[in-house]
């Protein structure tokens, strides 16, 4: 990724990671990352220095083209079994915040870091290539969801090449591997209501790869989406779309209909915004351009990360950690957008790019200047 979307940065999202890592033995319990951003008040402000942000270069925008009137749905696409998601949204009660809350309690920057992050639902990746131990990882998360009558947010990320070289580089070492752990990822699911961000960067980056890995990657993608479908019919599907200043939306329709992201036996729709900072009015133009030009069963919709995107992106592009950046709407399943299916906080706020700290690890400094 160059400004990848998970805990690793790459070129199109800027991502910051929630692993959920086991220790190598047994059924390990995922550690994800947890953000939130309730709405905030005016509270006074507190020294917190950060480190200095080296800039990287983003990806290029592209330019915005006119949506056109999207198709009806085939009368051979498979009719959709999913119920209406829960409106109410999973926080997994383990995370780097809520470990940093955990062990300061005198630092002045608590009380504003926990109420407006550590206490918000965020999603929860699963980002280390760990097939002995991905089923069980995937259930702890699934189950407690399900305990709660609350909707988890998962994020897989191991597709191989995953960030074409960039901070957030790794994955499984093939497809076939990426297949197998697909499946033991699905596994996991349980049958209550889910939310599955498939591989972000996958599809929007994808252009650091020749014709034919592309096309490869893609088929594995569809694939992924129809193996996490069959195993919980009640789990929502989104592919990445990457976000308003990459690809074009009939570009990156295209790619999308490749990987399978068209079809209600893959997919309910598209992702984007993940780690970046694009403002929200802007991903909803966007995405729905991206819908219309997909085509495909008409209730396919669109969930936006807006952890970070409360001031809308930097003017020079940057997506390392970039100053003057703000919370932006609270996690929700009900946005009054038509279309729209969430917003959704799937970076964990304060997590950094790889500038303020290394890539993935928690920074109080930077989560309280998000925050305050």
């Amino acid at each position: 990724m160059v400004a990848a979307a998970s805990v690793v940065v790459a070129v199109g999202t800027a991502t910051g990671m929630i692993s959920a890592v086991g220790d190598g033995g047994g059924a390990d319990e995922a550690r994800p990352e947890v953000s939130s951003s309730p709405r905030l008040e005016p509270l006074p402000a507190v020294p917190s220095p950060s480190p200095s942000v080296t800039g990287s270069p983003s990806p290029k925008a592209s330019p915005k083209k006119k949506a056109s009137p999207r198709p009806s749905a085939s009368r051979t696409e498979k009719k959709r079994q999913t119920a209406p998601v829960s409106t109410r949204l999973y926080r997994h009660p383990e995370s780097r915040v809520l470990d940093w809350v955990r062990a300061n309690p005198d630092d002045p920057r608590r009380a504003v870091i926990e109420s407006r992050i550590a206490d918000q639902p965020a999603a929860v990746w699963f980002a280390d290539y760990s097939p002995d131990t991905i089923t069980s990882q995937v259930r702890a998360v699934a189950s407690g969801g399900a305990a709660q009558g609350r909707t988890p947010v998962l994020v897989p990320y191991t597709i191989p090449d995953r960030d074409c070289g960039g901070h957030s580089q790794g994955g499984a070492p093939d497809l076939g591997a990426y297949d197998t752990w697909i499946d033991r990822f699905a596994a996991g699911l349980g049958s209550g209501e889910v939310i599955v961000i498939l591989e972000p960067d996958s599809i929007a980056q994808s252009e650091c790869l020749s014709a034919g890995r592309r096309a490869d990657r893609f088929a594995s993608l569809a694939r992924a989406g129809r193996v996490l479908k069959e195993a919980n019919p009640r789990a929502r599907v989104y592919f990445d779309a990457g976000h308003s200043g990459w690809n074009a939306p009939t570009k990156q329709a295209g790619w999308l209909r490749q990987a399978g992201a068209a079809s209600a036996a893959s997919s309910d729709g598209i992702f984007s915004n993940v780690s970046n900072f694009h403002g929200t009015a802007d991903e909803i133009a966007y995405d729905r351009a991206v819908l219309d030009a997909l085509g495909g069963p008409s209730d396919l919709g669109a969930v936006i990360d807006t952890s970070r995107n409360g001031n809308g992106a930097p003017a020079d592009g940057e997506w390392c950690d970039p100053a003057g950046r703000k919370l932006g709407r609270t996690p929700t399943l009900s946005t009054g957008e038509a279309g729209i299916h969430g917003y959704l906080w799937v970076k964990l706020p304060g997590e950094s790019d790889g500038c303020k700290g290394a890539p993935g690890t928690f920074t109080p400094s930077y989560a309280y200047d998000l925050a305050r």
